[in-house]
């Protein structure tokens, strides 16, 4: 077994003060001041003093430093700058944060760190007064007469879950020492470059909009949405380039945007946006590049072609806007930016058919969408993509308990996943889908290998990143399977199929026996889609082993009516490697049914 890699550290952990509350009255605008406080505020403090973000979530987040000196003073510098931020803001609108600080030992794990020491900079943060910091006595001593702030004694107090009372100083600045500095003038780095692994600040990053469909058919709707895939697709194949999710970016479809509204929430520098007008043989596609910082136009055009140049349309504009954003990658250029579906226009059109009816992510749409798929397969057998999703239309039919012969599904989504990743294995939607096969056959380690492949690929996928942490789970590691579902949430905050992430998080909470947070998980994914039904059944194993058996059986006789008789068939799959492990989320379920 492989020695625990360990390392001095000063832990800084922050956390909103009563972020419920004023969620409650405006919960997305409430997010993205925080998202805006800690990005634009927080990160730079904290980068400019040597600081290492471990994670960033929307209301808060975990940063490590070699000194505690720089730790304190990035801290200070945070909350005046907050300080700044709240002048003139009613008070109940105001936002502040709390600060706990503490040196001591952490065990590394890739670019995540734990332990016991981590878990004192998070309960002294509580102890904290809002706009506050905390310390203990390790960071007094490390600190005191380096700094100009003043340490006041708090005693010694028991924190929560830590075994060993812990000497506290509450700290003192003055204005005039901390002066508040500059907002940065761009967005800075998002809760996706300050994930786990993902030190990415100085990397373009670009939002791609939906094409607003200007023919007018409804039925051209697909046709707008494909163009934008492929565009996505075909930047996120740019390693220099961040791109932002389909999923993220689709929840702006048929709305009126403000681009720096965009840019905070989404943490990007630039937001593409266009139309596509299709009429008979031509197609008309208007494309514009704006800086989020300021709205400014930096670059537009418009491509009036005949059907069979789509894809010259594409690559032009993917060239184009590379160009625009780094003009280092102009030597690149000639290079073609997208990697097309296919060369036949005919397939394409079917895929994307396809697509449009299986992201809706509905039991009748995804099973309409299976024919599309079918006939793209037909005209152009060589397809990546139609292979791909055909399985996932697999994938979610085992998934739900929509499938009359599981073995065949099972079947045919490993096939056909197979066949994706034969035809293009650089695609990380197809090595995400290999992934899940795999799962479901028991090749566990085939598994990990596939996801991880899919993570390389495009470490933004979110998608991957949770298909990742389920293998894991599934082969007995279900802490690092919990991060990776906090990784993916932060990747898309405003994904719509958000449900999938807190689904897989409430099994691997299952499995690592936090049983209360697992129900809670569970409760959201709930409240992300109410008609699946795999998380009512997961939140009815973490209530029976809570105890609390009348809302356990409530919530399994509805997973039994959204899909008739799912938990009878559930307790037979054998999914985990250790079959303990299996057992274990069965026993939850036990005389559930008995009244």
């Amino acid at each position: 077994m492989a020695r625990e890699q360990r390392r001095l550290a000063a832990i800084l952990f922050v956390d909103a003060v009563a972020s419920s509350r004023l969620m409650g009255r405006d919960e997305s605008g409430t997010v993205a001041r925080l998202l805006e406080h800690l990005n634009q505020r927080l990160a730079p403090a904290a980068v400019r003093r040597g600081g290492r973000v471990i994670r960033m979530k929307g209301d808060g987040g975990l940063v490590e430093f070699a000194s505690a000196v720089d730790a304190l003073a990035a801290g200070i510098e945070f909350q005046q700058s907050m300080v700044e931020a709240n002048v003139g803001q009613p008070e109940d609108k105001a936002i502040q944060f709390r600060i706990g600080l503490h040196l001591g030992d952490v065990i590394v794990e890739g670019d995540d760190i734990y332990g016991d020491d981590v878990n004192v900079a998070a309960r002294l943060e509580a102890e904290a007064p809002p706009g506050g910091i905390a310390i203990s006595r390790a960071v007094r001593d490390a600190v005191q007469g380096r700094l100009k702030a003043n340490l006041h004694a708090m005693g010694e107090l028991a924190l929560k879950n830590i075994d060993r009372p812990v000497r506290a100083f509450r700290v003192e600045w003055g204005v005039e020492d901390w002066p508040a500095p500059p907002v940065a003038s761009r967005t800075p780095a998002s809760p996706m470059d300050l994930a786990p692994a993902l030190t990415l600040s100085d990397k373009p990053s670009i939002a791609v909009l939906p094409f607003q469909n200007m023919g007018g058919d409804p039925e051209q709707e697909y046709f707008a949405d494909g163009i934008t895939e492929d565009i996505i697709t075909a930047l996120s194949r740019w390693r220099s380039f961040r791109v932002i999710s389909r999923t993220s970016a689709f929840t702006y479809k048929g709305r009126a945007v403000d681009v720096r509204r965009v840019g905070t929430e989404l943490g990007v520098r630039y937001v593409l946006e266009g139309s596509v007008r299709k009429a008979g043989n031509r197609v008309r596609v208007t494309a514009q590049l704006i800086s989020a910082d300021d709205g400014t136009h930096i670059w537009a055009e418009r491509y009036d072609r005949e059907l069979v140049d789509l894809f010259a349309v594409q690559d032009e504009i993917t060239q184009r806007i590379s160009g625009v954003i780094e003009p280092e990658l102009g030597r690149h250029a000639q290079a073609s930016a997208a990697s097309k579906p296919t060369t036949t226009v005919a397939a394409w059109d079917c895929l994307h058919r396809g697509l449009f009816l299986l992201f809706k992510l509905t039991k009748a749409d995804v099973a309409a969408s299976r024919a599309f798929f079918e006939r793209a397969i037909e005209i152009d057998p060589s397809l990546s993509r139609a292979y791909v999703s055909l399985a996932y239309t697999h994938q979610f039919d085992v998934l739900h308990g929509y499938t009359e012969d599981r073995a065949r599904s099972v079947a045919e989504h490993l096939r056909l996943a197979k066949l994706g990743v034969q035809f293009d294995d650089s695609d990380s939607y197809a090595q995400t889908m290999l992934n899940f096969a795999y799962c479901r056959v028991g090749e566990h380690d085939l598994a990990v290998a596939a996801g991880r492949k899919a993570v390389e690929l495009n470490p933004y996928d979110a998608w991957a990143q949770v298909a990742l942490g389920r293998a894991y789970d599934l082969c007995g590691d279900p802490d690092f399977a919990v991060r990776q579902c906090e990784l993916a949430i932060a990747l898309a905050p405003r994904d719509p199929h958000m449900r999938f992430h807190w689904q897989v998080g409430a099994r691997a909470l299952i499995n690592k026996r936090d049983y209360h947070k697992a129900s809670e998980w569970a409760r959201k994914a709930i409240e992300c889609d109410p008609t699946q039904a795999r998380p009512y059944l997961l939140r009815a194993i973490a209530l029976g082993y809570l105890g609390r058996r009348d809302e356990a059986r409530v919530a399994l006789d509805t997973a039994d009516r959204v899909v008739s008789g799912y938990s009878g068939r559930w307790r037979e799959w054998s999914e985990y490697r250790n079959p303990a492990d299996q057992e274990h989320m069965r026993a939850g379920l036990a005389g559930l049914k008995e009244q």
